[in-house]
């Protein structure tokens, strides 16, 4: 088990290495993400996940809860913050949710109609 853990900890730090020095707009952890994925299908090309890094792997999202206490916490110490830029807020979260609904469905479309 402290095998996979090290593994997922290297992925991350790889990642995060990578995306400092050569300025990637990606985040380090999604690059480690992706270097794990491509490292599993090289060493388990039938998809099987191993044992102990699917352990850890379920242990991780069994405490995934803790991860949003810091949110949390940051909800209410800005309250006045929020409750000041309520309008503002509310308008970029519908926007945007809007577009992206929107540009997903038009991505869709020309998707399937290129392939479907």
């Amino acid at each position: 088990m402290t095998g996979a853990i090290t593994a997922l900890l290297a992925c991350q730090l790889i990642g995060e290495v990578l995306a400092r020095v050569l300025h990637l707009p990606v985040p380090g952890p999604v690059i480690g993400m992706v270097l794990l994925f491509l490292a599993l299908l090289l060493r388990h090309p039938g998809g099987e996940t191993p044992e102990a890094l699917g352990k850890v792997a379920d242990t991780l999202l069994g405490n995934l809860g803790l991860l949003f206490v810091p949110a949390g916490v940051g909800v209410v110490v800005l309250l006045h913050t929020l409750a000041e830029n309520w309008l503002s807020l509310a308008l970029a979260i519908i926007g945007g949710t809007l577009l992206a609904m929107a540009v997903t469905g038009r991505l869709a479309q020309a998707l399937l109609r290129r392939w479907g």
